[in-house]
């Protein structure tokens, strides 16, 4: 891995940069982010104005979008988009299900469904962990009972990220109950307006509204609408998760959260009129965790590396998301330390624009208390890191 830059490179990078200057609209980069998404109609205004540019999905092949970016310019961009504040597209189409259709869908599919995800037009959610089926997905019990063309579906998903916002949802869903458990399971894509799907709200710890129930019955599906065979939706699965869990490392993010957190401890004061950052406990932690990100960040180039080389990301994503979840949480735990009392006051009202009152402290202080409730998920969502220890230990480690 060469981690030094070219010309090339520092040119993309001015260029990247003069772009976003230039693009980022003032209300999205401003717009309260808390989870993973701004307000809708912010996220799809930029990811318009990427689409139109031809950088919405760095990530994806040429041939279905994709801009044919080298690794360090995928990574100059990560960087610099967190750098101007520019918030994250949704990923569920993007990262998630788009390579999905792509590598494993048929040309009706991709004709069908790329254009939308690529410009942003049909938003997705995942539907995978069940009641009882989360971080061991090869128990789900949602069926799709065979009906001529068409498949009919009841069951039961939850914790769905933003499926109240979602025109589509991708399921996993059980075709055949004889065999392993692994080998009944299929992927099929549902859109959101069939008769017999019901969506209903979870209010997360944060005191908003990311998550929700997602309930099938007797909702009537093409066989059309199954991604490759019947039967193998476990290894389409496998494939999306490693996606997924390499997406959740996060590094440009949490670098930037690093300086939010060193301005906020160069601002604070303790009952002396100290700053925080005199603090040597307090600089001792925050480098800990930095050297933790680096890293992490290391491994990720790493492996970013291998695969383009040609080589598929494989079980070694696990560390990513990990190592990635942890140190989010740390962060976000640390940011509260730092805002002392000003992380007492509830600011959903603030979040949600249902108060005319002003906000109680600083700017900075209205939203690590929310992102640290809701980053408690991170070490859950796309597989708990205690089974990616598992996944390290059988597949890496050979144990």
């Amino acid at each position: 891995m060469d981690l030094s830059t070219t010309p090339e490179d520092d040119a993309f990078r001015a260029e990247v940069r003069a772009f976003l200057e230039d693009t980022l609209p003032r209300d999205v980069k401003e717009a309260p982010s808390v989870g993973v998404a701004i307000e809708k109609p912010l996220l799809k205004k930029w990811h318009k104005i990427l689409a139109d540019k031809g950088w919405a999905a760095p990530h994806w092949p040429v041939e279905h979008g994709g801009t044919g970016w080298t690794i360090t310019q995928k990574h100059i961009w990560d960087e610099e988009v967190s750098r101007a504040g520019a918030p994250r597209l949704m990923a569920f189409g993007l990262s998630m299900v788009g390579p999905v259709i792509y590598a494993f869908g048929n040309e009706e599919q991709k004709a069908q469904h790329l254009p939308s995800i690529l410009n942003g037009d049909i938003w997705w959610c995942q539907g995978y962990s069940e009641p009882g089926s989360g971080s061991d997905l090869s128990s789900l019990k949602t069926k799709a009972v065979r009906d001529g063309d068409d498949y009919i579906i009841n069951g039961q998903k939850i914790w769905t990220s933003y499926a109240h916002e979602a025109d589509w949802i991708f399921c996993l869903v059980r075709t055949d109950d004889s065999g392993k458990q692994q080998e009944g399971i299929s992927f099929v894509l549902i859109d959101m307006k069939t008769p017999g799907v019901e969506v209903k709200p979870i209010v997360s710890i944060d005191g908003l509204h990311h998550l929700n129930e997602v309930f099938f019955t007797d909702v009537r599906v093409p066989v059309a609408n199954r991604i490759g065979e019947e039967g193998k939706g476990w290894t389409y699965a496998k494939f999306l998760l490693v996606n997924e869990r390499t997406g959740i490392a996060g590094v440009a993010q949490s670098k930037m959260a690093v300086d939010r957190l060193k301005t906020i401890a160069n601002t604070e004061t303790n009952g002396d009129g100290e700053a925080l950052w005199a603090q040597d406990g307090f600089r001792r932690k925050l480098s800990e965790i930095e050297v933790k990100l680096q890293s992490l960040e290391y491994t990720d180039l790493r492996i970013l590396a291998d695969v383009a080389a040609g080589k598929e990301a494989g079980p070694e994503s696990s560390i990513l998301k990990i190592i990635g979840s942890e140190v989010q949480q740390e962060l976000a735990s640390l940011t509260v330390e730092a805002l002392q009392h000003y992380a007492m006051p509830s600011h959903v009202d603030d979040l949600e624009g249902r108060t005319n009152q002003e906000p109680v402290g600083p700017d900075y202080s209205l939203l690590p208390v929310v992102n640290m409730a809701f980053g408690r998920a991170s070490s859950i969502y796309g597989g708990s890191n205690e089974i990616q220890r598992n996944v390290i230990a059988k597949a890496v480690l050979g144990f």
